[in-house]
Order: C-alpha cells, then structure tokens, then sequence
C-alpha cells in the first residue's frame, strides 16, 4: 500500500499535462503588467524585442502606442512595423491593428499594445485581447501590455480608489493563461516625477491627471495589487510546473491551509482559527470532513452540524470537500499533497497521560507521519467541554437482548445436532459446527450477536464434548488449547461476518439512494420552468419520505406557497412565522429545532449560487430520519436550489432577449417611421407648395403630374400605415379571419390587378390553373396577403417580370410568387419573414418597412396554411414566395389561365 502511494504521488497530474499539450500546439502569451500608465511597459518591450531582433529572432511589431513619447518612438528603430488598417468609423478613419496582415506575415513574435483596447465596430473582434488569441492560436507567440486598472475583477475596486470608473477592461481569465507575466515597476513618486517633466502626458493633460488620478496614495494601492496579482500568477506557475513534473509536494511557494473538522464541539473554533490563519498568510484553504467507507457512523445532528461548519467555512472564504476513506491519517494526508497544501489545521483534545499506552489520536497520529508538513493543532480553553467524537452507536438494551436471543438459540440448535452427529459417529472435530453457529449470529444479530455466540460455543463445547463430559473442567493440556483456538477464531470469524454484513447493509442503502437521486437528476434534468423544477421536487420528496412537503418562494418581502403534497396540507401561522425566519435567517427552524419547535415542519433554506431561492418543509414525525434519508434529503434540497437558480436565471435570459428584441424593434420601427413617412410627406409638401406659388400659371400637364405625386404618396403612406395596424393585430393576437370559401382564382387576378396598377411600369405574369377547389378563409386577408408578395416581388426583382403560378396538389392549393432578382442567402432565407428585416435591393439600397412578408405569414398562419420562402428559384437566381392552402370543394370549371 505505501508502495502504490509513493507511485501515485509520482505520477503527474493527467489535467496539468493535458494543458501542457494543449499550450505547446498553440503560441505563448506574455503579458507587461504595469501598476499605472507611464511605468514603462511599452518601452520595457520594445527594448526586449530590440535585443531579440538583434539576435536574429523573427520579431515585428503589430501595433504599439508611444502616446506622444520620443524615447519610446525611438526604440521601434530597426524592427518591423507592419501597416495598419484603416477602418471606417462615424464619419472618420481609424487605423486599427490589422489582424489578417499579421496572420499572412506570420512571424514568430508579434507585438500588440493596449490589451484592453475595445475595437470598432466592423471589426472581426469586438476587444483586442481576442484578436491576440485568434494569434495564439495560429501558433504566433504574442507581447502585450496593460495595466493592472484593467482587470475585470478590480474594476470596482479601482473605482473606490481612484475615483475613476475604467470603461475598458479585459477578463481576468486572459491573465491567468500568459505563460509569462512581467511585472513593469516604478515607484509612484518618480511617475510623478515624470508625469511633471511631460514624458507620460502632454503638459495640460499631465496637471489635470496629477491632480485626479496620479496621486500618491492612487498609485501607492495600484502598485501593490499589480505586485500581489503577479505574485499569485507566478505561483500558479510554479504549482502547475510541479504537478506536470509530478515533483512532491509540499513547496514553499506559497502557503495553503488543509482544515479537518468533524461534528465535535471543537471544529467551529478550528475554522475560525483557520479563518485567522489564512487572512494573516494571504494564503487560499480548503476545509476537509471524512466520512468511514464500510460504515455509516454519524447521526443526523452530526450531518447537520458538518453542514453549518460548511457553510461557515465558505462563508469566511474556505473551499470545502468531504472525503470517503477509513485510514483518516493516509486520506488527510493524500489530500494534501493532492492539494499542494503546506499546513494542516486540526483540533486536539487533552488525553489523559495513561489513554496514549492503548492508542493513539488523529492529530498524534498525523503529526507523527505528516513529513515535510506543518501541523497546527487547535485546543480547547480549560472551561470548554472536551471535544464529544463521532462514534458508531452501541447497541440499547432491546438489540442487546435480540443478540442473545439470536446467539443462544443457535448455539442450542447446533449443540444438539452435534450430539446427534456424535451418537451416530465420533468425529474427532465436531467443533466446527458450532463455528456456523457463530458465523449465522454474526449475520443475523451482528457482532454482538457474534461475540456472544462464540462464548456460549466454547462453553457448550466443554460441557458436551470434552472429557470429563458434563462439566466445565479440562484435564488435557491439549483440549485446552484447542479451546482457546476455537474461542478465537470463532471470535475473529464472527467480527469479519459481522462487518461483512455490515458493509453489504450500508452499501445497499448508499445505492438505493444513489439510484432516487439519480431518478431525481434525470427528472429535473428535462425540466426548464421553474415550476416543473418544483412539482418534481415536491413529488420525489414525498415519495422519498413518505412525509408531507410545501416548498415556497420568495416574493419581494413576502413567501408564497409553491408546491405542496398531497395537495390537502396546509400552514398555519406558526408554521408562516418559522418559514419567514428560515427565509431571513437562512437557517433551519421549525420542528425538532430550538427555533419555533412547535410548528409541524421542518424548515429549510435552498441556496443557490446567487443566494436563497426557496424555502421547503418537511412535516416531521414520531419518526426522525435515519441518517441516509438526512443525506439523500440535503442532496435534493441542493440540487433542487440550483435547478431554480438556472431556471431564474433562463428567465432573466429570455426576458433580457425580448427587451432586446423589443429595442430592436422599436428602433426598426422609429427608423421605419422617420424613413417611410418623412419621404412621401415631404413630396406631398413640395407639391402642395408648387401648386401654392403657382396659382393659376401653372399649365394642366404639371398640375395633373403634381396631383398624380400627391395621390400616390398618400396612397404609399397609406399603405404603410394599414401594415403598422395589421403587425399590431398579429401581434396581439386579435386577429380572427372569417371562414368563407374562396375563389382562389378571383383572389389571384384582384391581387394581379391591384399590383399593376400599383406599378405600372413592370409585367407582371399569372399562370393558373382550371378545375381550381375553393379554400376555406378570409379573402380579404388572402388578396393583402398575395399583394404583398407581389409588391415584395417587385421591390427586389430588378427589371425581369413577376411570375404568378396558382395549382392544385393533391388536397393542398399551392400559390407561388417568383421573381428573378439576386436571390436570398441561404443564411438569410429564414429572416425574411421577420418583422423589420430588409434586404438589400440590386442598387445596393433597402426601402419598405420591413413588414410585408411577416403580415403575409400571419395572415397564412391565422387561416391554416404555410408560407416559405426558396432561393435561388429559376437558373440559380431568383425569389419563390411558395403559399399552401388546405383544398376544399371543386370550383367552377369555366376559369381560364391569362
């Protein structure tokens, strides 16, 4: 066994090698932290890349930012500078780093300053640092710079000490994965120096930083967290060196606590000693209880306390973890060295000098085979009761009783079949019968049952069987070791039977609460609302407890009852009152708790990662749960709190969109509204104010020309107008169509018609079929609809003709408007029925609101049909707008094509 851990604490760590892989396929980052512009980090990197280049190195410089400074300017002298891009942006040209020219040149080392940078819009990235990763991930080593203020993370703390909010900030994350972190250090009074010689800002800029930024109490906090953040990078690198080396810890890098509780009276004071601990060391800590593998040897007080020592703990910022193992010292010790930890935090009692003869304790135990680790023993003050350990339960009286029971009466039963065997034949090792009589007590009655069995057999033995018979007394010196043997190995057998039957118990109990919490994963797994998430919680509970529950919620300042089963449970007052406390409290009240004991249930808080989600109860009985329905209890309550969690949070997510979306629109909308009205109005003015100033000089072919403007604008104002009403009947769902048969043939030529007189100048083509049934609907929404793909048709059809086909297909009246314009991406093609959405018309311009094929598709969707959209329709060009109507009866045959 020490064998095979001196092997595990030798082998690697399969995650720090699998990075280590991952990281040399991809390029290496290096980072120039620095506490405040100015420090020098632009400057110290070029000076870096000047003498690499001067070695030969494939080195260029991507972008850099001298900000006005000259001896930084000077420095880029010798290496390569590739162009820069030129985007466009409100009106002005930005030159911007030119990604695709850096991935074509291709170099080993590329330089790009201001990691923090936010890109313009039309870039491939919205923020420069992942622009630097799509590098790094081409296998281009990539130099950076930027200041601590820019840390995600430290943005609100950078805020309450400067005074200043940093808008542009990069994740904490990019950090994390540099391979190399150089820290760029000047101490704050020569910033200031500088600052007031003009070498960090421009005379008028520098007075007004001075006296904002660049004060000396400023720059002093600045400085130490880009001093403590680089120091926790380069511990991180060494912790991920060794784990790749599989080099044994502990190491002196840094410290790290390993805290061991248990449910005794101490372990609160060690946590808080840790707590203590940890603060004054700067150093993270893990809070660790084991648990025995082959028995379950807690009470639920003592689950209950574990769990408030956790809580405690992360609270006080400790990581927790519970472990399974029955060498505690070999698991703690296992644990640390895992955890790279360099201190052991443990409680200790007072023995008595005479106990240490018999056995030895955890902690002496531990510090007596914790090599190369720091063990911190916390004791109790004289006052303070020695810590009560967690031990199995002994047995009452009434099982003590039962194991006698169990333990004579066979032992009398296989007695009396040895004496038969005997009077049938004299074997000389009749004693192992009385070994199954120990053995079937051991598995009936337990250990107890066991040790008795094995007593009452070497007692029975000797009467029955050993010379003189009927007597206690043993003349032979033989007999009487054979007793002895016998006594022992029956004493030994039975123990092994006894924790046999004991494992296979709790093994059983441990996986038929692994398969009820697996059921309930799978259940809540398919669930996405909330209240899904807690009817499945409600249920399983119940079924599992076979106890009453009520989950409830909160609401602003109050609780709402959610769920309850059965469905006929009810609250009283007391019961709202130790609920509202487990709410505000997040601490468990109720029945059987020293908080409101006289209500009927049991109340528990539901944490969740963003805080209490919930609160459930559980009506408590006569009967308390054992401590496997405590475990499976605590393990649903949490993954039900985190169900909620990710269900608000979904909620959020999609009420965030439909903001959005609504914005969206709105937006659309306003653009729509300013474009497609101001236009037609302000024709309407120009001609009406023509007419005005001419009087009567004006000649009758101008005047028709101005009243035919007039006419038609207002008709395209009108048109414009009747969509925003139709949209906002779809919307709203009020949108109820008749249910008349319909000439699908006289729908047909109305819409034509109506299209052609619209738009005059362009064919428009009908081709339809005879012996066309009628179809169930609204015709006046049918004709709106059709004039709206036709009037869609025409906008982005170029100059070729419309197509409109009408035919029968099987019990469905297809319908189909085809132009032959550019075509639809194929990206786009489901878009077009969006509301707002406008494509691009040949001469590269967009018109219309947007809104003639989504009323089109509400107007099919509301009469039973489908509406989709091909493309490309004709010799890989073109638009089909394809219609489907449920067929109803024949119509006239007398209906001709045109």
């Amino acid at each position: 066994m020490a064998e095979e851990d001196r092997d595990e604490r030798r082998r690697a760590d399969p995650d720090a090698l699998l990075a280590l892989a991952d990281k040399d396929r991809r390029g290496k980052l290096t980072v120039f932290l620095g506490a405040a512009p100015g420090v020098g980090k632009t400057y110290a990197m070029l000076s870096r890349a000047g003498r690499l280049k001067a070695e030969g190195a494939d080195i260029v410089v991507g972008l850099v930012e001298t900000h006005g400074r000259s001896e930084t300017a000077a420095l880029l002298n010798g290496l390569e500078v590739l162009p820069r891009a030129s985007i466009p942006y409100r009106g002005r040209t930005l030159e911007e780093f030119d990604l695709d020219g850096a991935l074509a040149r291709r170099p080993r080392i590329v330089l790009v300053d201001e990691l923090a940078h936010s890109n313009p819009e039309g870039s491939r990235h919205p923020k420069r640092h992942q622009d630097i990763e799509e590098l790094i991930a081409a296998g281009i080593d990539v130099w950076t710079a930027v200041n601590i203020q820019h840390l995600e993370s430290l943005a609100d703390l950078v805020a309450q000490i400067t005074g200043v909010t940093v808008r542009e900030r990069v994740p904490d994350v990019v950090l994390k994965k540099a391979d190399e972190v150089v820290l760029v250090d000047l101490p704050p009074t020569e910033l200031i120096e500088r600052l007031k010689e003009g070498k960090v800002y421009l005379p008028e800029s520098a007075s007004r930083a001075i006296d904002r930024f660049f004060r000396l109490g400023n720059l002093t906090a600045l400085r130490e967290l880009a001093l403590r953040r680089t120091a926790d990078r380069v511990d991180e690198q060494v912790v991920d060196y060794l784990k790749q080396h599989a080099i044994e810890g502990p190491w002196a890098t840094g410290e790290r606590l390993l805290v061991c509780v248990g449910p005794d009276d101490l372990s609160e004071k060690v946590v808080r000693v840790a707590s203590r601990l940890a603060s004054g060391l700067n150093a993270p800590w893990l809070v660790v209880s084991i648990d025995r593998a082959d028995r379950d040897v807690e009470t639920k007080e003592h689950l209950q306390r574990i769990e408030a020592l956790f809580r405690l703990a992360e609270q006080l910022g400790a990581e927790t973890r519970r472990v399974v193992g029955n060498d505690f010292v070999a698991e703690i010790l296992k644990l640390a060295r895992r955890e790279h930890a360099t201190q052991i935090v443990i409680g200790a009692k007072r023995n008595r000098s005479w106990t240490r003869f018999f056995s030895r304790s955890l902690p002496d135990a531990l510090s007596h085979r914790a090599a190369g680790l720091g063990v911190y023993f916390v004791t109790p003050e004289k006052n303070e009761k020695p810590p009560v350990q967690a031990r199995p339960a002994m047995p009452g009286v009434a099982s003590l009783r039962q194991a006698a029971l169990i333990a004579t009466g066979l032992v009398a039963v296989t007695a009396l079949a040895g004496k038969l065997v005997h009077l049938a034949a004299d074997l000389p090792n009749i004693s192992l019968l009385f070994l199954l009589a120990v053995l079937g007590s051991a598995v009936l009655g337990g250990y107890m049952s066991a040790f008795i069995a094995a007593i009452l057999s070497a007692l029975a033995y000797n009467f029955l069987f050993i010379d003189p018979l009927h007597t206690f007394t043993i003349t032979a010196p033989h007999e009487v070791f054979a007793l002895v043997v016998f006594l022992s190995v029956a004493i030994i057998a039975g123990g092994f039977a006894s924790r046999i039957k004991e494992q296979a118990e709790v093994a059983r109990v441990r996986a038929t609460a692994l398969q009820s919490l697996y059921d309930f994963s799978r259940k809540l797994s398919t669930t996405a609302k909330a209240d899904d998430a807690i009817w499945v919680a409600v249920s399983h509970l119940q079924a599992s407890l076979k106890r009453n529950i009520v989950l409830l919620l909160p609401e602003g300042s109050n609780l709402t009852v959610a769920a309850v089963w059965p469905p006929d449970t009810e609250l009283d007052v007391t019961d709202f009152t130790a609920a509202r406390w487990t709410r505000d409290k997040q601490e468990i009240a109720g029945s059987g708790t020293s908080t409101l004991p006289n209500s009927r249930f049991e109340f528990r808080p539901l944490m969740g990662p963003h805080g209490l989600v919930g609160v459930c109860g559980i009506q408590q009985t006569d009967d308390r749960l054992d401590i496997n329905a405590e475990r499976a209890l605590s393990a649903i309550l949490d993954q039900t709190a985190i169900a909620l969690d990710r269900a608000r949070l979904s909620e959020d997510s999609v009420a965030q969109a439909a903001r959005q979306e609504g914005e969206r629109y709105r937006d659309a909308l306003l653009s729509s509204v300013s474009h497609d009205l101001r236009t037609p109005l302000a024709t309407i003015v120009d001609a009406a104010g023509s007419l005005r100033q001419a009087g009567g000089e004006v000649s009758p072919e101008r005047r028709d020309g101005l009243l035919r403007s007039i006419e038609e604008e207002a008709n395209r104002m009108s048109q414009f107008v009747a969509n925003l009403l139709d949209m906002t009947r779809i919307a709203a769902g009020t949108l109820k169509p008749k249910r008349d048969r319909i000439d699908v043939t006289e729908a047909v030529q109305s819409a034509v018609e109506r299209a052609r007189k619209y738009f005059p100048d362009r064919l428009i083509e009908a081709g339809i079929a005879t012996d066309l049934p009628f179809i169930e609907g609204d015709s006046v929404l049918l004709g709106q609809a059709l004039f709206n793909l036709l009037d869609n048709a025409v906008k982005y059809g170029g100059d070729e003709p419309v197509n409109v086909y009408a035919r029968c297909d099987g019990q469905e009246v297809i319908i189909s408007v085809t132009d032959l314009g550019k075509g639809i991406p194929p990206a786009e093609i489901d878009r077009v029925f969006e509301k707002f959405y406008r494509r691009g018309k040949p001469d590269g311009r967009s018109s219309g609101t947007g809104l003639g094929l989504s009323i089109a598709r509400g107007f099919i969707d509301a009469m039973g049909g489908k509406i989709h959209a091909e493309s490309p329709a004709v010799k890989k060009r073109g638009t089909r707008i394809v219609v489907r109507m449920p067929a109803g009866d024949k119509a006239k045959p007398e209906k001709v094509s045109q």
